[in-house]
């Protein structure tokens, strides 16, 4: 997704078309609903997300393509990879560069952590927030469970999600 308001819920390597909408919620209220519509991948959809938001407030203003269209393109992104949909979107001008996804099931937190950060990934810890972050013993907690899976191939920047 190059061009038009839809713009914003591009992610690199993935051909996503969608719109996006902006309408009043009544009649002179100044509240607004805000939505994109996004499949992927164009050659052959397998994922359809629709994002819905109701009287949006923040930096994105009220508009679609502002809001809803970011949130489109953070789902995919997290999406496409967890269902190992291939990338076929070689020709794009942004490519950005992909990385194996380690096993790091059986590691500690810690461990896992130092991985994935050399390999220009994020790590997000199930069930932890900045407030209960440092209550977590990192050097003696195992990770159980990861998503995507080892060996998937996804774009530098992206999360694995983790479970103990």
């Amino acid at each position: 997704m190059l061009n038009g308001t839809g713009k914003n819920a591009k992610v690199a390597g993935y051909r996503i078309g969608g719109k996006t909408g902006t309408s009043e919620d009544g009649v002179n209220t100044n509240k607004y609903v805000t939505s994109f519509l996004g499949i992927a991948p164009i050659e052959s959809p397998q994922v359809v997300v629709l994002v819905t938001l109701y009287n949006p407030t923040g930096e994105g203003g009220h508009q679609g393509g502002g809001v809803a269209a970011p949130v489109g393109g953070q789902i995919f992104s997290e999406i496409l990879p967890y269902l190992e949909v291939s990338q076929g979107n070689q020709d794009e001008v942004e490519i950005a560069e992909e990385v194996s996804v380690p096993n790091i099931v059986g590691l500690s937190i810690k461990e896992a952590e130092k991985i994935i950060k050399e390999i220009e990934l994020e790590l997000s810890i199930e069930g932890i927030t900045e407030e209960n972050e440092e209550t977590l013993d990192k050097e003696n907690t195992v990770v159980k469970e990861q998503t995507p899976a080892a060996g998937i191939k996804i774009n530098k920047g992206n999360k694995i999600f983790i479970k103990y």
